[in-house]
C-alpha cells in the first residue's frame, strides 16, 4: 500500500481544519453601564465587529445578585452590558463612541426615567489601555456636550460580571412592542438628542 506523501498529509490537514477561514477571530471584552440594559444591547449589537452582548450586573458587593436584589439599590451593582468584540474589526475607542452617544453623561442619579445608583452610567475598564482610552474619550465627550456639564460617568476597574436572567437577554428582540413603548415613555431618545444634538440609531 502506497503511503501518503507529507504534502498530501499537509493538504488533508488543511482541509480538515477548514483552511484559511478557520482561523479564530480574536476576542476582547468591554463592559458598560448606561441605565436600563434593555436599551444598551441594541446600541452595540449592530456594530460590525461586535460578536455578542450580554445583559448583567457588575460593580457591586453581593454574590450572584438577582434582578430584584439589584433593583433594591442595596447591592452596589449597576445594570450593565458585557460586549464581546473582535479588536481587528472594531476598536475599543469606537465602542466608547457608541457608549457616550447612548448615555446622559451629566446625570449622576440614574439614567432617564430610571432612578438610583443601579442605573448609573459607567465604563468598567479591563486593563490600563482601556482605562487610558476611556479617560481620553471622556475629554472628547465633554467637548461634544450640548448641555451644561460636568460629565459624571464613572470610569472604574471591571469587577465580576453576573449574567442577568434569561428574560432580560435581548429583550428588545423578544418583546419589540413593549420595548419601544418603554423606551419612548422613558424619554431616552428625546434626552439623548438634547445632550448630544442627535438621537442614536437603534
Amino acid at each position: 500500500m502506497r503511503r501518503p506523501s507529507w504534502l498530501s498529509l499537509l493538504v488533508i490537514g488543511f482541509v480538515l481544519s477548514g483552511g484559511v477561514g478557520s482561523a479564530r477571530s480574536e476576542e476582547a471584552t468591554a463592559t458598560f453601564a448606561g441605565g436600563c440594559f434593555w436599551c444598551m444591547q441594541p446600541a452595540f449589537d449592530p456594530v460590525p465587529g461586535v460578536i455578542s452582548t450580554t445583559a448583567g450586573y457588575t460593580g457591586g458587593h453581593t454574590k450572584n445578585p438577582s434582578y430584584q436584589d439589584v433593583g433594591s439599590g442595596t447591592t452596589g451593582h449597576a445594570e450593565a452590558v458585557e460586549v464581546l468584540y473582535d479588536p481587528k474589526k472594531v476598536s475599543y475607542a469606537d465602542l466608547l463612541k457608541v457608549f457616550w452617544r447612548n448615555v446622559d453623561a451629566t446625570d449622576g442619579d440614574g439614567q432617564f426615567c430610571d432612578r438610583g445608583d443601579q442605573y448609573r452610567s459607567a465604563i468598567f475598564y479591563h486593563d490600563d489601555e482601556q482605562k487610558r482610552l476611556a479617560e481620553e474619550s471622556k475629554k472628547e465627550a465633554a467637548k461634544a456636550l450640548r448641555v451644561p456639564g460636568p460629565i459624571v460617568t464613572q470610569i472604574v476597574p471591571a469587577t465580576e460580571f453576573y449574567r442577568a436572567e434569561e428574560y432580560h437577554q435581548n429583550y428588545y428582540r423578544k418583546n419589540p412592542l413593549r420595548y419601544r413603548v418603554y423606551r419612548f415613555g422613558c424619554g431616552r431618545d428625546q434626552r439623548l438628542e438634547e445632550v448630544w444634538g442627535e438621537a442614536p440609531a437603534h
